[in-house]
């Protein structure tokens, strides 16, 4: 079964004891044998809903596989997709929303081989200047609101909260010019009225910059909403079954790590590359950011939370209008 941690994490590096599975897609492909691809390239949103996957490479825990991992910051799943089935990237990490829609409108054949996150409080928020007019969400009517890529779950979040304060989502212009990194600085210079901001970009915005958190998106329908996960093509799980197998198990050991040891999510999220943008957070910043919980399993490749997953499909066909869908047909073993 998946893991999720509760409200405390503990304050120090843990023996690694992993959990049983409540939740699995089914059989592993493999488990052991000769790894058929060890140099990998992996492009993942650098948030914090990834933790588990950089504190792996942090940690070392890929090189620990056999695999040599080259990392690539993504700006959205939805920016790498087309990227990852041409073979750009060997997996790809990032919102559960682009991945659906890739694999609804038939531009992706995807498995979701491993769970990222799920929300917990202050880690996905509204965020505008403290001199800002906007002081509620109906203040957001008629105003920009950044958000990394379009119809994502950023603007998935935003249009459940704010239908359930009575706001049409459409009275809001979500805008995609800008990336994380950026959001703080076009906020700041009233470039745009709100951004849509995960950790750890929000807790930067706060405190280089002074941002205030109008609202938080762990509320009503997407409480303890499933944000992230990391994909391959169904092709690609086919053709390195060991890789991946590799590949799952040192994830799912930083999974437990980030899940169970803030000190290594801080570390990990410090010492994040600076290049070929800034993504490393400062020691003051890693310090107060706000964690997700991160699912863990010792199952087999492919073991994921079903039920949760569905919730993203679901929502989706309220707010972006999708047809129904059925998360099994991105299950590596359904």
């Amino acid at each position: 079964m998946t893991h999720v941690r509760g409200v405390a994490l503990l304050a120090a590096v843990t023996t690694l004891v992993f959990a049983a599975g409540c939740s699995s897609s089914g059989n592993s492909t493999a488990n052991t044998g000769p790894i058929e691809k060890p140099d990998l390239n992996v492009a993942v949103v650098p948030a914090l809903d990834s933790a588990g996957f950089f504190v792996a490479l942090y940690e070392h825990l890929f090189t620990q596989q056999g695999l040599n991992v080259t990392f690539t910051p993504a700006i959205s799943s939805d920016t790498v997709i087309a990227a990852q089935v041409k073979g750009t990237y060997d997996i790809t990490g990032g919102n559960y929303v682009s991945y659906i829609q890739a694999q609804q409108q038939g531009k992706a054949n995807l498995d979701i081989f491993a769970e990222a996150s799920t929300m917990e409080p202050a880690t996905q928020g509204i965020y505008v200047m403290p001199d800002s007019p906007i002081k509620t969400l109906a203040d957001l009517k008629g105003k920009t609101v950044a958000i990394n890529a379009p119809d994502n779950i950023l603007y998935l979040l935003a249009a459940s909260v704010l239908a359930e304060h009575g706001i049409q989502p459409g009275s809001v212009h979500f805008v995609t010019k800008y990336n994380f990194p950026a959001m703080p600085a076009a906020l700041a210079a009233g470039k745009i009225d709100a951004a849509m901001l995960p950790e750890p970009f929000a807790s930067d915005a706060e405190q280089a910059d002074g941002a205030v958190p109008l609202a938080d998106m762990d509320q009503g329908a997407t409480t303890s909403f499933p944000i992230a996960g990391y994909v391959v093509t169904k092709a690609w799980a086919q053709k390195y079954p060991h890789t991946l197998a590799a590949f799952y198990r040192a994830l799912e050991e930083g999974q437990e790590i980030a899940d169970t040891n803030r000190a290594a999510v801080e570390q990990a999220f410090e010492d994040l590359p600076m290049k070929p943008v800034p993504l490393g957070v400062s020691k003051s910043t890693a310090a107060v950011v706000a964690l997700d919980n991160y699912p863990y399993s010792t199952g087999p490749v492919g073991t994921v939370d079903t039920v949760q997953l569905q919730r993203v499909a679901d929502v989706m066909q309220q707010f972006l209008m999708i047809p129904k869908f059925n998360i099994d047909s991105m299950l590596l073993n359904p």
